[in-house]
């Protein structure tokens, strides 16, 4: 079965009531006064770029989560400014064990940006490549936000454009081919870094992501704003959409749309979740992971990294994952567990507010445009793109597929010195509704 279905063959405190409504286990975060960083994307690619970063020579089994607070050192980060370049060891590891490597930006970038369509042109390394996106705007003079939508095909465009921000349609696949070996990959990526790259797809399409936002900081504003871009994509496009918020900082909202096995869902629960696409599975369909994932997709309790420590690479920016329960292969279990396990690292940071989680949903079709989602994606447009609300984030995770962060951690959540919102009480761990009507029940009691 495809892991992409029929398309992949297509204030100073955190107060977080959990309630069980209809199945569901809803979490509402927030945090007062906005942490100062809270909602904007970094000015650069990689802030922690200048870290420096010795991966360790040996990798210990295990069976946990990794810590995202413990360097690789083994003391752990003790100030909200020692998480830039503890994110700097994580995207290290997984760049080596996960993904790949992503390229410092290229020797050249240029391009063009127009009122419908992005183009770029890059040099690097004495090799070129060139590729473009399609660019929608909403109504009104602009400059407008964007959203990329890898594949063509994510967030409901729609309520994108209404809610006033641009779409660009992004063809991850100019970039980065699916159906090629791993020894003969193909696309402007790899025109540029060599056919046989262990970098995977994800990784590639992060890379092209990023370089069209290099022109549109090039192109002096008078269309798309630079520092108001999001990302979506759904299936394997929210593999794409999930690794390209998690490597460029500049990107001000994630929105992975059910991504399953290599996107969100944390590997050490694929395994022994019930129907989940298994790691093989997922490295085998396509190279969409990096060559070295290979030698975890029987053993991930091996990998000194998780997919929490990816969603925690995107904090303190706009985050906002959605699931679908109603298909096993898509792990929303594991899923959970990792959104659950990243909202640590965002509630150190003093921005729990910044994510949200839905999997409570009705259809069950793949892809499908949700009326759950449409409120949530105005809000999280209107506070992370057009700079408008406050919404606070909100977890709502379906009783069907809820996970318990609680089983998979032996570490606690540090309250980090310095800025606003410190300290920080604990966050539930997650547990699963017991609602079965169509109003509030009595209040879940986290695991």
């Amino acid at each position: 079965m495809n892991s992409g279905l029929s398309r992949s063959k297509i204030g100073s405190m955190i107060v977080i009531p959990v309630l069980a409504i209809a199945g569901a286990v809803s979490v509402t975060a927030t945090t007062g006064p906005a942490y100062a960083d809270s909602v904007a994307a970094a000015p650069v690619e990689d802030e922690g770029a200048d870290c420096p970063v010795t991966l360790p020579g040996s990798l210990p089994a295990n069976s946990k989560l990794p810590d995202p607070f413990k360097k690789l050192d083994g003391t752990r980060i003790s100030a909200k400014s020692d998480w830039r370049c503890r994110r700097a060891e994580i995207k290290k590891l997984a760049e080596r064990y996960v993904y790949g490597e992503k390229p410092r930006k290229p020797a050249t970038v240029t391009g063009t940006v127009s009122r419908t369509g992005v183009t770029v042109n890059v040099t690097d390394n004495g090799r070129s490549a060139s590729f473009s996106a399609r660019v929608e705007l909403p109504s009104g003079s602009g400059p407008f936000p964007a959203v990329v939508v890898v594949g063509g095909f994510g967030a409901d465009t729609a309520t994108i454009k209404a809610s006033g921000a641009a779409v660009i349609n992004y063809d991850p696949l100019a970039v980065g081919r699916e159906g090629t070996p791993r020894n003969n990959k193909q696309g402007a990526f790899y025109s540029v870094y060599g056919s046989s790259s262990s970098t995977g797809l994800l990784v590639a399409w992060a890379w092209g992501a990023s370089r069209i936002i290099d022109v549109i900081e090039k192109s002096g504003g008078g269309i798309l704003k630079a520092e108001a871009i999001g990302v979506t994509g759904c299936s394997r496009y929210g593999k794409g959409a999930m690794a390209i918020g998690a490597f460029d900082q500049r990107i001000a909202l994630t929105m992975p749309i059910e991504s399953g096995s290599a996107g969100a869902p944390i590997f050490r629960g694929i395994p022994g979740e019930s129907g989940a696409q298994p790691l093989s599975s997922a490295y085998g369909e396509q190279p969409w992971l990096g060559d070295a994932f290979g030698s975890f997709t029987g053993n991930p309790a091996a990998l000194p990294v998780d997919t929490h420590q990816t969603v925690a690479m995107v904090a303190p920016r706009g985050l906002f994952i959605m699931e679908n329960p109603h298909i096993d292969w898509l792990a929303a279990r594991s899923g959970s567990v990792a959104a659950l396990g990243g909202a640590e690292v965002y509630k150190a940071l003093g921005a729990g507010d910044n994510i949200t989680y839905w999997s409570d949903i009705q259809d069950g079709s793949h892809c499908a445009a949700r009326p759950e989602w449409r409120t949530p994606l105005q809000q999280n447009i209107q506070k992370h793109l057009l700079k408008t609300s406050s919404a606070p984030g909100v977890f709502r995770i379906s009783g069907k597929k809820a996970g318990n962060l609680a089983t998979w951690r032996d570490w606690q959540t540090p309250n980090l010195s310095g800025g606003p919102a410190d300290p920080l009480p604990p966050t539930p761990n997650g547990c699963i509704g017991t609602g079965t009507g169509t109003g509030p029940t009595p209040t879940c009691t986290a695991g």
